[in-house]
């Protein structure tokens, strides 16, 4: 019976002890923070992953992710300077960067922590967008929209241990009323500088021309130059050779006989035949008298 009791105190001890190590043991996983509260108190903050343990029945712990959680953002009507109505569509990625300020403000509940996300996102979109005319916005959209949105959101977020680190709008859209207006006001503006580049570009391409015309017209005229210099050149050397040759007796004889051989050629044309008065010129020429 003795030994009863003791096994029994025994298996007793061991099942409390298991009960207070399973109820003292916590795992600590990664992008994970764990809150140890006692009393409704934060009394350390846990961040390294792995096993931990905390005082059982006393102190209680709560997780907290703080990995990148992406949140779609309902979609909601703004206004522009020009007061113009636009259709904005915003997504936005966030963290908790401080749990012990995400406990104490929010309760660490993540609904609660995107309908304040959701709020502050709605305002900076709104703001942004009511501080420029819809073309602006059209022109902007992309990286210069997105960092004026998500700079203001978080100015209004931080006070919760939350850091949004993009707030993006997907789509900006105009309502079906005035979409038509707006897309041919669009097209004739590309029309018009569509105009403007090709006006531009047919100028480039005149003055080019005339460029070239003016080069060509320069380069003629030296060409013509240089080819009179020649031919002047030319002749003066062939009068200088017929001067030569004159000069000489026995040559000018030689040079009268070819030429008059040549006046032969031309006289007779095509046919080759010629008929001659023995007592003219061309037949003394021939006789070499």
């Amino acid at each position: 019976m003795k030994k009863i009791r003791n096994a029994l105190i025994v298996f007793v001890i061991a099942f409390a002890v298991t009960i207070i190590v399973g109820a003292s043991a916590y795992t600590v996983k990664p992008n994970e923070a764990a809150m140890i509260i006692r009393l409704g108190k934060i009394q350390s903050v846990v961040t390294e992953t792995g096993m931990h343990f905390h005082t059982p029945f006393i102190e209680s712990v709560t997780s907290v992710y703080t990995g990148d959680i992406m949140y779609d953002i309902p979609v909601s009507d703004v206004i522009t300077s020009d007061k113009k109505s636009m259709i904005a569509d915003n997504y936005v990625i966030w963290s908790v960067t401080d749990p012990t300020k995400y406990y104490q403000t929010l309760g660490a509940i993540r609904g609660r922590a995107e309908e304040r996300i959701e709020a502050a996102v709605y305002n900076a979109t709104k703001n942004t967008i009511s501080s420029m005319a819809q073309d602006e916005i059209i022109a902007a959209r992309g990286t210069t929209l997105t960092d004026m949105i998500t700079k203001e959101a978080n100015t209004d977020i931080k006070q919760y241990g939350i850091d949004i680190e993009l707030a993006e709008i997907k789509a900006l859209d105009l309502p079906d009323d005035n979409k038509e207006a707006v897309y041919e006001r669009m097209i004739s503006e590309r029309n018009n500088i569509a105009a403007g580049y090709a006006a531009k570009g047919q100028a480039e391409a005149q003055k080019i021309r005339n460029e070239t015309d003016k080069q060509v017209s320069i380069l003629t005229a030296n060409a013509k130059k240089d080819a009179a210099k020649i031919e002047a050149e030319g002749e003066a050397k062939y009068m200088q050779i017929l001067s030569n040759a004159y000069n000489d007796e026995g040559k000018a004889e030689f040079y009268n006989y070819l030429r008059g051989l040549d006046s032969l050629e031309a006289l007779a044309g095509k046919n080759k035949t010629l008929i001659l008065d023995k007592d003219s010129e061309y037949a003394r020429i021939l006789y070499g008298e």
